[in-house]
């Protein structure tokens, strides 16, 4: 993620920096005017660049999933484009303000002309300038919203459809405001190119494309409740399933008025359509479903989608798997889909951290999988026991000699702090998996 991100941010500037040597850039004013000028075109360049990496990433284009990770880092990535490109429009606007400082600072002399071109052309550049100020004001109070985590998931999905109309606002400001002189340069073209992609996205998400190809219908066949807090879901789907790999995670709407959540699979492939999610009570759209929920009810699932897939392990690294909490839904799937095959089971160790390990719904049913799995060590650790996981406990029984894998599901706060400890011991020899689910 930051390596696609910070390298469109240096593109872009060269870009910029290009037309600049090219043709020397602006032309015509003091070096302060210029300055200004100069530093509005780069803003609202990076602003409009990152907007349209976002867009593109919104309408999950399959291609992208290789290179970035599986789509939940693609939306991690999408998430801080956005965050980002919101931060240059405000800058950009800020910069575009502040001709007042800069006459009363250096005066009008040396201040730039402004071609707004005449005509038809007066008309749309004027529209132009309106709609992008809008624009940025909406963006902003949408940044709030979306980093604000108590606001409710379901206003601010309707809320954040309105993205792609926003992001049109900004492409037409871009095609219009943007220099003549940099559609025959580079920059010209590099801007040309990530618009289409922008307006790619947006046409995608607001013509209802996005994941049309992967979405099928289906039932629920069954509702269980192993914990107060948990719902399982089992669900029968129709034709067009295209099955899944054993760690992935799906989009399923239960009701098209709430729209489609992200929920890892939590049962190993068949062959006969037939999937399994385990839902925890975490958010006011999870605390209410399983009232909601019937036997017979319609189900429509997405994907599936998601690289947090057993067969990308190295085969020489000695395998760590730390499931934490719900973040155990991968695992259950993964030793499922290989009781069918326990002599191409790899040697790992299992660590399932709970809060309570005598209430946990999860403890008996991984007993009873690793059970015929004897390359499967699992330790379950429970808070409430006083059984902490560490960095220590999980390098335990470590072979110096060889690299260590670990596959972790759970909650970000035990992730960070397990990869920073695994890190300063095994400083180089570590590879840590995990899965980025968080959509919003």
């Amino acid at each position: 993620m930051k390596t696609l991100l910070a390298g469109l941010i240096a593109l872009v500037t060269l870009a910029w920096g290009w037309d600049i040597v090219a043709t020397g850039g602006v032309s015509g004013g003091s070096a302060p005017w210029v300055a200004r000028q100069e530093a509005l075109y780069l803003s609202g360049l990076l602003a409009v660049s990152l907007m349209s990496l976002a867009m593109l990433l919104a309408a999950r284009p399959v291609w992208l999933e290789g290179p970035l990770g599986g789509l939940d880092r693609m939306y991690r990535t999408h998430k801080w484009a956005g965050i980002l490109a919101v931060g240059f429009a405000a800058l950009h606007w800020l910069i575009e303000m502040s001709d007042d400082i800069l006459k009363a600072v250096y005066g009008r002399e040396g201040r730039l002309p402004k071609d707004d071109g005449a005509g038809l052309l007066h008309i749309l550049r004027d529209l132009a300038e309106d709609m992008g100020e809008w624009a940025i004001y909406a963006l902003l109070a949408m940044l709030a919203i979306a980093l604000w985590k108590r606001f409710p998931y379901r206003p601010w999905r309707f809320l954040h459809q309105a993205m792609p109309v926003l992001y049109l606002m900004v492409a037409f400001h871009a095609v219009l405001l943007a220099p003549a002189g940099y559609w025959t340069q580079p920059v010209g073209a590099l801007l040309a190119l990530l618009l289409a992609a922008g307006v790619y996205g947006s046409v995608h998400a607001l013509a209802g494309h996005i994941g049309h190809s992967r979405r099928v219908t289906g039932r629920i066949v069954a509702i269980e409740h192993p914990a107060a807090d948990v719902v399982t879901v089992r669900c029968q789907l129709d034709a067009g399933w295209r099955g899944h790999r054993p760690g992935q995670f799906a989009f399923v709407t239960f009701d098209r008025s709430e729209g489609p959540h992200p929920f890892t699979i939590a049962s190993a492939d068949r062959g006969d359509r037939s999937v399994s999610f385990q839902i925890k009570a975490l958010g006011d759209y999870t605390r209410r479903l399983a009232d909601r929920l019937q036997t017979g009810q319609a189900v429509s699932v997405e994907g599936p989608y998601g690289r947090f897939d057993m067969a990308r392990r190295n085969a020489r690294a000695q395998q760590i798997w730390v499931a934490g909490g719900i973040g155990v839904t991968p695992f259950l799937a993964w030793l499922e889909s290989l009781q069918d095959s326990p002599h191409e089971v790899p040697a790992a160790d299992l660590h399932y951290c709970t809060r309570d390990r005598e209430s946990d719904p999860f403890v008996g049913r991984l007993e009873s999988l690793c059970a015929t799995l004897p390359g499967i060590r699992l330790h379950v650790h429970g808070s409430r026991q006083g059984e902490i996981l560490s960095a220590d406990a999980m390098l335990a029984a470590r072979d110096p000699a060889r690299p260590t894998e670990v596959w972790f599901c759970g909650p970000r706060g035990l992730a960070d702090t397990l990869r920073k400890n695994l890190l300063a011991t095994l400083r180089g020899r570590l590879r840590f998996h995990q899965e980025a689910f968080e959509m919003r």
